[in-house]
């Protein structure tokens, strides 16, 4: 299987972000384009510690991320490849976009949350 940023579609499309994914077999790929600064916190909460539990795998194409741990932060920049451990909550900055891969089961469980509370935070706009 092979996929590019212009055959993946797209699932999520804003001003502020487009996230294309697909399923392959057992990993979830994603190819992320962050067009402003994008805090995931506040779609993490109800997680164990307000965390993302899923572990992810992906590379940098351009811009810069700070991944936040509980007892850790670590900056992961353009043409850096990265791991992020289950208990991380990352920031995007603006102009930031990645190719990532993460276990297919745990990124379900991890998006199911994450859309309850944006669909939680749309209501209270």
């Amino acid at each position: 299987m092979r996929g590019s940023r212009e055959d993946v579609l797209a699932t999520i499309e804003s001003n502020e972000v487009v996230i294309k994914e697909v399923e392959w077999g057992d990993i979830h790929v994603g190819f992320e384009t962050y067009n402003e600064e994008f805090d995931l916190a506040p779609l993490l909460k109800g997680l164990p510690d307000d965390m993302c539990q899923c572990p992810h795998y992906g590379y940098v194409l351009k811009g810069r991320m700070r991944v936040r741990y509980a007892d850790s932060e670590e900056i992961v920049n353009a043409g850096d490849a990265y791991y992020m451990a289950p208990g991380h909550s990352p920031v995007m900055e603006a102009g930031t976009e990645i190719v990532e891969f993460s276990p297919k089961d745990e990124y379900r469980k991890t998006m199911e949350v994450a859309e309850c509370n944006l669909a939680a935070m749309q209501e209270g706009r």
